[in-house]
This record gives C-alpha cells, structure tokens and sequence, in this order.
C-alpha cells in the first residue's frame, strides 16, 4: 500500500466552482483504474471548517506501485498539469489501514493530519502508535476507514481518515469529499502493513 497526495493552493478569491465542476467532469475517469484502492478528491474552502486557504488536493491510497506510476507518467496526471501547474507530489510508505463501521456509507469529509517523526524516539514504539490510531479512528461513529503512512525521506507520518457526516472525530486538516474513485478498495490490506 502506497499513499499519495498533491496539494493545489488557489487564490483566496478563486472560484472553487470551476474545481467543483472540473471533478464533476472527469472524477469518473478513475473509478476503474487498474492498482489503484481509492482515491479522494478533495477541496478546502477559505474560510470553511477553519481553512485558512482555497485547495483541491486530492488523496489515493494504492494497490500497486504499477498503477500509480501508470496514472503518474502515462497521461492521466498530465491534464492536471496542463490546467493548474505540476504540483509537488507526496508519497508516504503505508502502515495500516482499516475500515470503519460507515464503510458502506458515502465519504462525505475527509480528515488529515501530518506530524514530524523526531530523532530519539523508538520507531517500533511509534509506529505501533500510528497503528492503534487507525483502530482506534475506524472504530469512531461514522467513520468510513482511516489510513496512516509514513515518509521517511522527511520522517513524516500521516493519518487519513473519512466520514460520512460533517463532525469528524479525528485532529487535522478537515476537506470537503466531492468524489471517491474506488477500484480496489475492497484489495487494500486491512491492519498493520508489517
């Protein structure tokens, strides 16, 4: 399982609508994409849900290195480029992933929260942490799944977390979900990835 997440920072008076509509147009185009598991696309509005910015910034937990790398150098990120700029693209190694009792449900928001790992902790000790919060966050009323991954170019590691109503019980980073493309979620695997 790999995670990935780039992050397109708009004008404070953009019109969100055009991103809106830009998703309702092509959010299909990816609801079969061979190694992919999901991915979310989302949008902060400033101003909403404590946003300080405008963003779409969209987020995929993968099957397969293939199917990213696919979707990354064989077009389909291209027209993304092409529209607003090549963003910079994260990827995070995963950890765990489980899904939440509302897995059925629509994702209706999306919570994400990115910490640094600092020096002289027990990376075991930490990582068994990350974990517990997966359960912990998929275990919440009205939670669809929740993810964590880490980056260790940038000891980074990030929780993800969706839900089908708009009080998320989860810290971070709220975003609106306009559309989920959902291949391979039921192929993701469930619990510790270790």
């Amino acid at each position: 399982m790999h995670a990935m997440q780039y992050e397109l920072t708009l004008p404070a008076d953009y019109d969100m609508g055009i991103v809106r509509g830009r998703v309702a147009r092509v959010g299909h185009l990816l609801d079969d994409w061979e190694g992919l598991g999901f991915k979310t696309y989302l949008l902060r509005e400033r101003g909403v849900n404590g946003s300080p910015v405008n963003q779409y910034a969209p987020f995929y937990l993968w099957n397969t290195m293939k199917g990213m790398n696919a979707f990354l150098w064989g077009g389909a990120f291209q027209g993304l480029s092409n529209d607003f700029g090549r963003p910079s693209v994260r990827q995070w190694s995963g950890l765990a992933y489980e899904e939440g009792g509302a897995a059925g449900s629509p994702a209706r928001f999306a919570v994400r929260r990115r910490r640094s790992v600092p020096d002289g902790l027990e990376l075991a000790e930490l990582m068994a942490e990350a974990v517990a919060e997966v359960e912990r966050l998929a275990g919440e009323d009205g939670a669809v799944l929740s993810a964590a991954a880490v980056d260790t170019s940038r000891w980074e590691l990030v929780h993800f977390s969706l839900w089908e109503h708009d009080t998320p019980k989860a810290d971070g980073d709220v975003f609106e979900v306009l559309h989920m493309s959902a291949p391979g979620r039921d192929r993701l695997p469930r619990g510790r990835q270790w």
